[in-house]
């Protein structure tokens, strides 16, 4: 049985719409799907110590990270009867306002789709190793806690 190679997920900066977009629109052929679930993390303007967050800035051990991307996205494909998954996250500074995860699932039902999404976001935070450090407007930062 051939060993699936993990698939790249990080994107330098911000995730454009214009890869959001171009995700869908390569899915038009796909005649057996019935139903798409996107989720799409975007950076907050937190207001922390009375400090706001103008970015974030993320960084992770790449190779382990995609090995856990990889090992979220097998275990997502034997739990749930989905068709495809794409998977990206962002690595560098991304500024408030811009998509730092973007996550599509697609099955022939919408509870399916809608749910593996779920799982695919939830294991994601729990699990892999991305570090994210809040850049604030006077310039300071302090490592983010996921929440």
């Amino acid at each position: 049985m051939d060993k699936k190679k993990p698939k790249k997920v990080f994107v330098q900066g911000a995730i454009p719409p214009e890869k959001i977009a171009n995700s869908i629109a390569n899915h038009q052929s796909k005649t057996n799907i019935g139903a798409h679930s996107i989720f799409l993390g975007q950076i907050r303007a937190d207001e922390i110590d009375g400090k706001t967050v103008s970015a974030i800035d993320y960084s992770a051990y790449e190779e382990m990270a995609e090995n856990v991307f990889h090992e979220i996205r097998e275990a997502a494909f034997s739990k749930f009867d989905i068709t495809c998954a794409h998977i990206y996250h962002s690595l560098g500074e991304v500024k408030t306002g811009e998509i730092c995860l973007f996550v599509f699932t697609s099955s022939a039902h919408r509870n399916i789709a809608i749910e593996a999404c779920i799982y695919f976001v939830e294991e994601i935070k729990a699990n892999v190793p991305i570090f994210g450090k809040e850049i604030f407007e006077d310039e300071t930062h302090q490592w983010k806690v996921n929440k």
